[in-house]
């Protein structure tokens, strides 16, 4: 009946979890793009996206593990 209110370290974890996800399934798509694309202008497009997601997923796993480390200790 009664719920455990989460810590707002939880709600954070929570929350860069979900981007974590979202940044996984556009960096993905950005893949999917780049290697069916054929115009040379989009070629450039997703290489630039691809990049972006990378360096944006790159950091959102290294705040996580930050933040893992926050809980633990």
């Amino acid at each position: 009946m009664f719920r455990k209110q989460k810590t707002p370290l939880e709600l954070r974890h929570e929350l860069l979890q979900e981007e974590i996800k979202k940044t996984k399934l556009a960096l993905d798509s950005a893949y999917s793009n780049f290697e069916n694309v054929i115009d040379p202008d989009l070629i450039d497009c997703y290489i630039y996206e691809v990049n972006a997601f990378q360096r944006r997923y790159v950091f959102l796993l290294k705040q996580a593990e930050k933040l893992k480390a926050m809980m633990q200790g």
